[in-house]
């Protein structure tokens, strides 16, 4: 194997472990809106803040990974909508992953505010991003 296909296996394990997390985070926040008071919350509490740190060590090396393949072989951003639109996905996974951080925050304080249901549908969003980064990855229909 040659140093590209190394970074390129790396970038996809820890696109895995990002994932993992971004699937699993929203969960534990569903649990602890059902549960907000005991020794429950106190546990889950702690839960989402490793999984969360687990989650910033994998996005963090996917992200890092990537733009790493990206400077090697720059040639995927020209005439490439597919890798545009996958960037653009990225950037709004980003989003998703920070708006998860400061949930795990507002879990800590105590401010919740929303209700179960809603995160079960907030849990649902990097389901949505994985497909459709797959799709654009796999297929490049642009």
């Amino acid at each position: 194997m040659n140093l590209n296909d190394w970074l390129e296996s790396f970038h996809i394990i820890f696109v895995v472990t990002w994932f993992a997390g971004l699937f699993y985070l929203p969960r534990l926040f569903v649990y602890a809106a059902e549960n907000p008071e005991g020794s429950r919350i106190e546990l889950l509490l702690v839960m989402q803040r490793r999984l969360l740190m687990i989650t910033h060590i994998g996005g963090a090396l996917a992200v890092g990974l990537g733009l790493t393949l990206l400077s090697i072989e720059p040639w995927h951003l020209s005439g490439a909508g597919w890798m545009h639109a996958k960037l653009a996905l990225v950037a709004g996974l980003v989003g998703y992953h920070l708006w998860c951080a400061r949930l795990v925050r507002v879990f800590r304080q105590g401010n919740n505010q929303r209700s179960s249901r809603w995160f079960r549908y907030f849990n649902e969003v990097p389901a949505l991003f994985l497909v459709a980064i797959v799709i654009l990855v796999v297929g490049k229909p642009f």
